[in-house]
């Protein structure tokens, strides 16, 4: 398990060397088999602030911006089509060494004297992304040096985690084994959010067929969210952690499984057939396809998340591509459930299909924590993508 020193300080103040804190953890159980600093290289990239954007008068795909780099303006020409002026973005003046080891120089470019690189996020190191030039939070302003405005600089630790010790199959599990060890207090992450939608029992229901397969199962709805996608911060982390950015919705349900050790799955709410939920053994010739398009035989031994007629997910394992969330949704029902570890191991060796969530179902998750990783999720989506919980 790959985990981000950066966030576990957040539930728990441990000031140690990170090599201190390696030998600490493996001392306790938890075997660090490597470490790796990131996003340390930056200091001679500074903040700048986007003046105006206007077309380069001999290349239809490049612009060219008006930067503002604090002590003087520039001229930079720019193919990234995120460019609008008044935000702030990183900027390597000429002379500028990046993390690959590119050095930036002043250069004409069809007739338009480019000044530096405005930079996208795989160009700075910090995720493998390139869609656009990496916008900045409000903050620091022009000028400052990049690590000042953007919390870059964190170790990562490859952890072994025993088959013993599915508790520590989680950024707060690692924090809650520091704190036993040097004393320090636990703190966990805030949940904040209002219930303003209606209901929720106006609009889904819930069966479970096989109570030995399922003994739990939580979900909430929010309504209305806005698809977009995540903040630098959430997407830096989970880019350390080895997951891969998908949207504010599925990208909060990585973040909680990462966070607290519990999968969840997110449905686009008006794909669910009646618009509810029903937890059933799946027959055996069953076909189904998987979000990662692969249509997959079941056995009379895989649980199946279904609705009132067909099935939707995997149980435990892998989505189904009928109900997935895409950049359309905007009602969401969140799963939250306990499912029994050797239903979900022999389903995925039946399946020979191993993810983050069967990982963590298979060794045995904390059935009172569904309900707790629940709320966390919904709260982050309001706070990403907005929208109505449903009491």
């Amino acid at each position: 398990m790959i985990v981000s020193l950066n966030w576990l300080r957040d539930y728990v103040d441990i000031q140690l060397p990170p090599d201190e804190i390696g030998r600490l953890l493996t001392m306790i159980g938890l075997e660090v088999e490597g470490m790796e600093a990131f996003g340390r290289s930056l200091d001679s990239i500074i903040v700048s602030r986007i003046l105006s954007v206007e077309p380069h008068p001999q290349v239809e795909r490049l612009s060219v911006c008006r930067v503002d780099a604090g002590e003087k303006s520039l001229s930079v020409v720019c193919g990234a089509p995120n460019l609008e002026p008044g935000v702030l973005v990183p900027l390597a003046l000429p002379g500028v060494r990046l993390p690959d080891g590119t050095e930036i120089r002043e250069s004409d470019i069809r007739g338009v004297v480019s000044e530096g690189v405005l930079l996208a996020e795989d160009e700075l190191g910090l995720t493998d992304d390139h869609t656009g030039v990496l916008v900045l939070p409000p903050g620091p302003g022009p000028g400052v040096s990049l690590p000042e405005a953007v919390a870059a600089a964190d170790w990562v630790f490859d952890i072994s985690i025993t088959p013993n010790r599915p508790d520590c199959a989680c950024i707060l599990g690692v924090a809650r084994e520091i704190a036993a060890a040097t004393g320090a207090r636990l703190k966990r992450p805030e949940i904040r959010f209002n219930e303003t939608g209606p209901p929720i029992e106006d609009l889904t229901r819930v069966d479970i067929e096989d109570p030995v397969g399922c003994p739990r199962y939580v979900a909430g709805i929010i309504q209305g969210v806005a698809m977009g996608p995540s903040p630098f911060w959430m997407r830096y982390r989970l880019h350390l952690c080895g997951i891969r950015s998908i949207n504010n919705i599925v990208d909060v349900t990585n973040y909680v499984l990462l966070e607290m050790g519990q999968p969840l799955h997110a449905f686009d709410y008006h794909r669910l057939k009646e618009n509810r939920i029903v937890v059933k053994r799946a027959s055996s010739g069953d076909r189904f396809t998987t979000l990662d398009g692969e249509a997959r035989a079941l056995s009379d031994e895989t649980l199946m998340i279904c609705d009132a007629e067909r099935q939707v997910a995997v149980a435990g394992i892998m989505g189904g591509l009928n109900s997935e969330i895409f950049s359309g949704s905007r009602d969401v029902l969140v799963e939250s459930a306990f499912f029994d570890p050797i239903t979900i191991r022999r389903g995925s060796k039946a399946l020979g299909l191993s993810t983050e969530a069967s990982y963590r179902f298979e060794r045995g998750i904390d059935m009172e924590g569904a309900a707790t990783a629940l709320k966390r999720a919904v709260g982050l989506m309001g706070e990403l993508a907005g929208g109505q919980v449903a009491s």
